[in-house]
């Protein structure tokens, strides 16, 4: 199972916890949302816990629970800007489709929840 971060995002990952003033990682997620059934979900984890896998690159650290993982495996993380907002984005091997709007995904038969 491998999770890429791109430098942009490691270095914006490692900003953001020094901001802070704690945390270890950023947690990265799916929740069941939107017209085409999964959106990501994103948070700063300030512990591990039991069932987390953590990732490392540039410094930075990602964690994503057991559930999810298999969802996301293969993912490549960036920190880009599109118009005026900056935002993280996932090119994710898994995903089928994208909803019209962007918002939301399904899920590769083989990887459905």
């Amino acid at each position: 199972m491998a999770i890429i971060l791109s430098e942009r995002a490691a270095k914006h990952i490692c900003q953001q916890i020094t901001r802070r003033g704690k945390g270890l990682a950023l947690r990265v997620g799916m929740k069941k949302v939107g017209c085409s059934g999964f959106a990501y979900t994103f948070d700063y984890a300030d512990e591990i816990q039991i069932g987390d896998q953590l990732f490392e690159s540039y410094d930075a650290h990602i964690v994503i629970d057991a559930h999810n993982l298999p969802f996301l495996d293969g993912s490549h993380i960036d920190f880009v800007r599109e118009g005026l907002n900056d935002l993280f984005k996932l090119d994710n091997p898994n995903v089928a489709n994208m909803c019209g709007c962007g918002e939301s995904f399904s899920l590769k038969e083989s990887a459905e929840i």
